[in-house]
């Protein structure tokens, strides 16, 4: 979603917008979910296979359902924190920050709620975040999280792709995790317009890749946002 090839529109801040936005993201992850259904049939697995014990810590599992809680559980992060900056817009944000923010919100959204509905009573419970450490009145302390999210949010997919076993997951993974480097570009950009900093060499190497971080070193970086204790131990086991 890099704005300099799409044309942004201003929301009118009357308009019943919550209402739209749940309408389309009922039928867009309707549609994925039905998709990925359709995979769990085909893989032999019901939503009795693999449930999720209660424990005020919060096992993601194994296998590769593990996977896919652990991608629920970042995806959970960003859909609350961009919601949060819509709610509550920083000072002197403008109508195309505005804009894209909110499309990121939506995109993350679909994303949440589409792992939710597709992992059924596999997929682990609602995490309670933690912004206390953003300033959501200031542009910068915004964006600066942002980036941070979204970049750990494109090495956190890139690092748990290995782990995953069915190759029709792994394709969904890509996916989505195409979309999350959209967003990490247009953060980028949005803090140092026409840089090249979209792409910087803090997060792609010599070799033309972007990042792979494991799990175990992704929870860690986020653990401070979020108020639950999450165990990642047996994603993929």
């Amino acid at each position: 979603m890099m704005h300099t090839n799409t044309k942004y529109r201003s929301r009118n801040a009357d308009d019943d917008g919550a209402s739209l936005v749940n309408r389309r993201l009922f039928l867009t992850s309707a549609g994925l979910t039905t998709a990925f259904g359709t995979l769990l049939i085909v893989s032999g697995c019901t939503t009795e296979d693999h449930p999720i014990p209660n424990s005020d810590v919060v096992d993601l599992g194994d296998g590769d359902f593990g996977v896919l809680n652990y991608a629920y559980a970042l995806e959970q992060l960003e859909a609350a924190f961009y919601a949060k900056v819509i709610d509550s817009p920083y000072t002197g944000i403008t109508d195309t920050e505005r804009a894209i923010l909110t499309d990121i919100r939506d995109h993350e959204i679909v994303h949440r709620e589409f792992f939710k509905a597709a992992l059924g009573n596999k997929a682990i419970k609602g995490l309670t975040p933690n912004f206390d450490a953003i300033d959501f009145s200031s542009k910068a302390s915004v964006l600066a999280a942002a980036k941070l999210f979204e970049d750990t949010g494109v090495a956190a997919y890139n690092g748990a792709g290995r782990l995953i076993k069915n190759a029709e997951y792994l394709l969904l993974a890509g996916k989505i995790v195409s979309v999350e480097a959209r967003h990490a570009a247009v953060i980028r950009d949005l803090i140092n317009p026409k840089s090249a900093d979209f792409a910087g060499d803090d997060i792609i190497d010599m070799n033309g890749m972007d990042k792979a971080t494991p799990p175990a070193d992704i929870l860690s970086a986020v653990k401070g946002f979020v108020r639950d204790t999450i165990n990642g131990a047996h994603i993929g086991q």
